[in-house]
């Protein structure tokens, strides 16, 4: 799979999550083409394997089927192609727990998933202003 360096892997179970994200991403003006959906820790992590470039960021949720985003997480960073890529954790617990967990896994920030549509969008352009134009970030 080849995709440029602005593409975003969101890995959730929850289709209407998904759309969520995805179209609070499109109204901070990320084109859908450069958003990718998975719907578990292993096929996010096939995709990434399977990338001829690297993404730039991966949203993941931590409750999913077949294999949960605390394992694919473990894995991403205990890969050598692939540890580079950021990962932020976007999910709906807000356990100290969880937090202290990613982290020590090698996440790159953790977000609790917001309640209302206008502050996920307001999130996304969050992410969108820190990874896209203020960090530095491999092409």
């Amino acid at each position: 799979m080849k995709f440029n360096h602005l593409t975003i892997i969101i890995a959730d179970d929850d289709d209407d999550d998904k759309t969520l994200i995805t179209n609070a991403l499109v109204d901070n003006g990320i084109k859908k083409e450069h958003i990718l959906l998975t719907s578990d820790g292993a096929e996010l992590l096939e995709v990434l394997k399977g990338f001829e470039t690297r993404p730039c960021l991966v949203l993941l949720d931590l409750n999913m089927p077949r294999k949960d985003g605390f394992k694919a997480l473990a894995e991403i960073k205990s890969d050598q192609m692939i540890k580079h890529v950021p990962v932020i954790i976007f999910t709906t617990s807000n356990s100290s727990k969880d937090i202290l967990t990613t982290y020590k896994l090698g996440s790159n920030t953790f977000f609790t998933k917001p309640n209302y549509y206008h502050e996920l969008v307001e999130l996304m352009g969050v992410i969108k202003s820190y990874w896209f134009e203020k960090a530095a970030l491999l092409t």
